[in-house]
């Protein structure tokens, strides 16, 4: 698949989760708002994160060598950042999580199906959250595949959540 596809599909991604979030179910209190807010730049910073997976695969797959080159010369600088913004991405999780479940959980209920994918997307973020810091102390192939296993699966489930309706 081409690498401009993959750019429009994260695009339209981006462009669904606003329309979704800041389009449905408007709520009066500033503070579920903000918690929106948060869950909004949490998602640009997960699918950072995620997108790092594709530009691997890429340079894998790959067969040009210039693309080759660009895009392991992008993946080091974002393999830096991918740390931090994991912890950014999950400290405005943790936010969102606190905010909605003291503000919506009370209005829609705290076993809503909305509720409960959030609470197994926050499982799952924990668990790679976990697994990142056992491939960070020791690089091995089953910890690679682990940390990329925990965390494809908790962008499923967070998408599952996203779109969710109420």
């Amino acid at each position: 698949m081409p690498y401009y596809v993959w750019i429009i599909i994260n695009v339209l991604f981006i462009i669904g989760s606003v329309l979704y979030i800041w389009g449905a179910h408007s709520y009066d209190s500033t503070v579920i708002l903000l918690g929106k807010l948060l869950a909004q730049l949490a998602i640009l910073l997960f699918l950072i994160n995620v997108n790092m997976y594709f530009i691997f695969l890429v340079i894998r797959k790959s067969k040009v060598r210039n693309v080759k080159v660009a895009l392991s010369k992008l993946s080091r600088k974002m393999m830096r950042a991918h740390i931090p913004i994991a912890l950014a991405g999950t400290s405005l999780i943790a936010l969102h999580a606190g905010i909605m479940l003291f503000q919506l959980g009370e209005i829609i209920g705290f076993f809503h199906p909305k509720m409960i994918t959030g609470y197994f997307a926050i499982f799952m973020l924990a668990l790679t959250l976990f697994a990142g810091v056992l491939r960070h102390k020791k690089a091995s192939g089953f910890r690679r595949k682990f940390h990329l296993t925990t965390a494809m699966i908790f962008a499923g489930v967070f998408i599952i959540h996203l779109f969710l309706p109420l």
